[in-house]
Order: structure tokens, then C-alpha cells, then sequence
């Protein structure tokens, strides 16, 4: 007799069929600002827990890929473990990333030598920790079966003191003595054996990770903000095209860019995804469009407990023609493995309220056929929005974006105001106008019509906040 959990195990694989395992997610053949994964197009968006996921023993990693799965999304991020932080780390209350004493798990394994930052033994960065891998493919694995991808951050900015404290590559906390540098030099190549430790860990996890269809790697986790160099990033991605040089097709690599827009200047050609946080507006899409990669926004989450900031800089983001939306989600610890912790003190907001309402973002642009469009603004032509939105941080003014199929499909967001009429310009046609209310998915508004070519206005139903136009041909 099956199990429960082998029967779901079993209904998991018919939804999600694994891929070959020369066929990783990748850009999309036909419109590379988007993904191609297990045959199908694919935006990835999530409301995730902070990164902790693995290198924390305490969190049930089952429960909260199960919520993302009922969620729709279809992304994680997650850190590797070299990188951990402490109880109290930017005010982040019961933070997944910053394990109990005794239970943080890392790719190098202690050694029997006590000493280390952490209260535990000091680390040996020429042996790995067995557990360790075996959680983190454990980890992929019931990931892929959900059809979630996961975005694995190789290294992260050591942000403080306290942080390089505790970090497995301070010379303090390694039985070989390496990492003899300030905080600031960890990712600069100034120590010839740190940075021999830090390639041997890049082509142990390409190794451990080869067969998995649902990864891409990011580099450095904000490395704007420590002391990351250009020639320690071109490095390490440098010896991960070498560690996969063999595989039928690697894995997409990602680099975070800045937080907020930057002009990417000399991109370095094996990068696929040039990832920004706090991306609102979404300048960083347009004004990387040329590049012809995803352009993700892969974390937000210092905005305050309320919904509105991330719900709109969501929509904002994608119907820019972003690929990646990823939020971080407080709602979600090791007590609350399934996100139903009550955000009050941290940084930012979660909680199921705020991940319904991105799944309605998710289950639109599923509806659209986003390879086909384009962003085009220049097809609202007039009209006006009342009531201009306010808020952390504050709109100046109301706005409207537009991506776009001409004459077939028409995805419109309009942020900020109470009533929006907009003068559209679409060719002769048929079409259908619907109005999609952000906060519970439902139309609100619906409207068939007749056009003959040109400008057609189009008035919305009132609303609070933010209002979504889907256009038919």
C-alpha cells in the first residue's frame, strides 16, 4: 500500500516531470528577458524566506516549499553557507539565516579543534560536511518536484564586524589559518589560499548540483556594498563555465548588479541574469534592455510591514519586462516554516495576505504571452488618474505601464490613484478590456469592443492603490 507521502510524491512528479539533465533552466530561445523551464515560459516570482533554508538544521524546508507550491511561485533563493548571520542581525526577528547555537550547517566540516567564533570548533576548509550536501541536494530535489527553481547565492557581503566574527573564512575560525584579511578583502584576491578554498567549494557544488534542471547560480550576494572586486567576480565565474565545461548545458549564472537602476557597462558574457534589489521603479529593465538577459529583481523587504510597497513594486517590476520578482518574506522561520509568523518588528513585511496577492500577479502574466510582448508605454496615449498615490517610499505621481502584443495583447498597470481612464491606441479589431483587481484577483471590470483603429479610452472601475488593465485581440 502507498503512503500519503509517496502518493504525493507520486502526483508531484506527473505535474512536474524532471528534465533531461542537459537541459537546465534557461533564457528563452525566442525572447531571452525571459526563462524557458521544462519546456514552457517562464517569469519566476516568490515571496520567500531570508536564505537560510539549508545552512539553518532547524527549518522544515518540506512545509515552506509546500506554501510556495500552493502560492503558484516558482522560485526560492537561497545562500550556501559560507556566508550566516547572528540573532539580532538588521533587526530581523527570528531570522532564518542566523541559526541556533550548534545548528548551523556549512559546505566545509568542523575539525575536532575548538575555538571557533561561534562557540563551536573551528572549521577544516579542505574537508567537506557530508550533512551538509546531503541537505542541500535534498533541498533541490523537493524544490523540482514543486517546479520551483532554486537561485543559489554562492557568496554574500560580510556586512560587519560581528558577522566576520563568526564567517568559516576568517583565519580566526579555520584550522588552516586562512582568510588572514580584513572583512573588506574576502572577495578582493589578496589571499592566495582563500581564494584557492573559495574556487575548490564553487567546483564542489557544480559537481554535487550537475543533475539538477531547476538552479542557476548568483555570484556574490550585494557586493556593492563590501569591497567585492570586478576580478574576484570574473574569477569565480571563470572557474564555474570551467567546472561545467563538460556538462551538455550549464547553468545560468546571475550577478547582482545594485540596489535600486544601474547602467550595466562591460557585462561579463557568461552572466545571464543581472539581478537588482529594491528595484522601484523599474529603471534597471529599460535601461538594461539592450543587454538582451533577464533583468531580475530578486530582493525586496526593508519597506515596513505593510503589503502596499511590495505588491506595487511587483507589478511595477514585471510589466516593466522584468523576469525575476523575489520578496522577502518574515512570515516565514523555523517555528513558522509555512509563513504564518505575525510580522510586526522587522524590517519588512510577509504573510499570507501579501503572498495571495502575488500569486494573482503570478497567475496573470501565466495568462499572458509575455514572449510575444514588449514593454511600450507609448501606447497610452492620454487620460488622466485621479488621486496620486502615496507611500514608503512616496510616488510622486501616479503612473501606467504597458507591455505589449500590438493588435493581440495588452497588460497594462496602473499605480497609484483611485480612478484611471486611459486612452489607449490599439489597431482595428475585436477585443476584450478587463479590469483586474491586484488584491483579490477578481475582474472588476469588463468590457467588449468593436474598435476601428486608433485611440480607444478605456475608464476603470474605482479602486484603492493600484489597478491592473488585461486587453484582448
Amino acid at each position: 500500500m502507498r503512503t500519503s507521502h509517496q502518493a504525493t510524491v507520486l502526483l508531484l512528479a506527473a505535474a512536474f516531470p524532471a528534465l533531461a539533465a542537459d537541459k537546465p533552466i534557461a533564457l528563452h530561445p525566442d525572447n531571452p528577458h525571459y526563462f524557458l523551464l521544462r519546456g514552457k515560459p517562464a517569469v519566476l516570482v516568490t515571496s520567500g524566506e531570508h536564505y537560510g533554508a539549508v545552512l539553518n538544521r532547524d527549518f522544515d524546508y518540506v512545509s515552506y516549499l509546500n506554501e510556495l507550491q500552493t502560492r503558484k511561485f516558482n522560485l526560492t533563493r537561497t545562500f550556501s553557507g559560507v556566508y550566516r548571520e547572528v540573532p539580532g542581525s538588521f533587526g530581523i526577528v527570528d531570522n532564518t539565516l542566523a541559526p541556533a547555537q550548534g545548528r548551523y550547517l556549512c559546505p566545509w566540516a568542523r575539525s575536532d579543534t575548538p575555538g571557533g567564533g561561534d562557540g563551536g570548533n573551528k572549521f577544516d576548509l579542505t574537508k567537506w560536511d557530508a550533512d551538509y550536501f546531503a541537505r542541500l541536494k535534498d533541498f533541490v530535489a523537493e524544490a523540482g518536484k514543486r517546479g520551483i527553481v532554486v537561485e543559489l547565492s554562492l557568496f554574500c557581503t560580510i556586512y560587519d564586524d560581528k558577522l566576520w566574527a563568526v564567517n568559516p573564512m576568517n583565519a580566526a575560525n579555520n584550522v588552516q589559518g586562512d582568510g588572514k584579511v580584513g572583512r573588506l578583502d574576502v572577495y578582493a584576491l589578496k589571499d592566495k589560499a582563500l581564494t584557492a578554498a573559495q574556487e575548490t567549494l564553487v567546483r564542489k557544488l557544480a559537481a554535487e548540483l550537475k543533475d539538477c534542471d531547476n538552479l542557476y547560480y548568483e555570484v556574490c550576494n550585494e557586493p556593492y556594498f563590501g569591497g567585492v572586486t570586478r576580478q574576484w567576480t570574473d574569477r569565480i565565474i571563470a572557474v564555474l563555465r570551467d567546472a561545467e565545461k563538460s556538462f551538455p548545458a550549464p547553468h545560468l549564472i546571475a550577478q547582482n548588479i545594485a540596489n535600486g537602476s544601474q547602467k550595466i557597462e562591460k557585462p561579463n558574457p557568461h552572466v545571464s541574469i543581472f539581478n537588482f534589489h529594491y528595484a522601484t521603479p523599474p529603471d534597471s529593465v529599460a535601461v538594461n534592455a539592450r543587454l538582451r538577459k533577464v533583468i531580475g529583481d530578486d530582493e525586496t523587504g526593508f519597506r515596513g510591514t505593510s503589503d502596499l510597497p511590495y505588491r506595487t513594486e511587483a507589478w511595477d517590476f514585471l510589466l516593466a519586462g522584468g523576469g525575476v520578482y523575489s520578496n522577502l518574506d518574515y512570515s516565514f522561520s523555523c517555528k513558522h516554516p509555512g509563513g504564518t509568523a505575525k510580522v510586526t518588528t522587522s524590517p519588512g513585511g510577509g504573510g499570507p495576505r501579501l503572498r495571495k496577492q502575488l500569486q494573482f500577479l503570478k497567475e496573470f502574466m501565466d495568462g499572458l504571452d509575455f514572449v510575444s510582448m514588449r514593454p511600450d508605454n507609448s501606447v497610452i496615449k492620454g487620460g488622466f488618474i485621479t488621486a496620486p498615490l502615496t507611500g514608503n517610499p512616496p510616488q510622486a505621481k501616479a503612473t501606467a505601464r504597458a507591455l505589449v502584443a500590438p493588435g493581440r495583447s495588452y497588460a497594462i498597470y496602473v499605480r497609484g490613484g483611485k480612478h484611471a481612464t486611459l486612452d489607449v491606441d490599439v489597431p482595428a479589431g475585436k477585443y476584450r478590456a478587463e479590469w483586474i483587481n491586484t488584491k483579490t484577483g477578481a475582474v472588476d471590470k469588463r468590457e467588449d469592443f468593436q474598435h476601428n483603429g486608433g485611440t480607444k479610452t478605456l475608464s476603470s472601475p474605482p479602486y484603492q492603490e493600484d489597478i491592473a488593465l488585461r486587453i484582448r485581440g
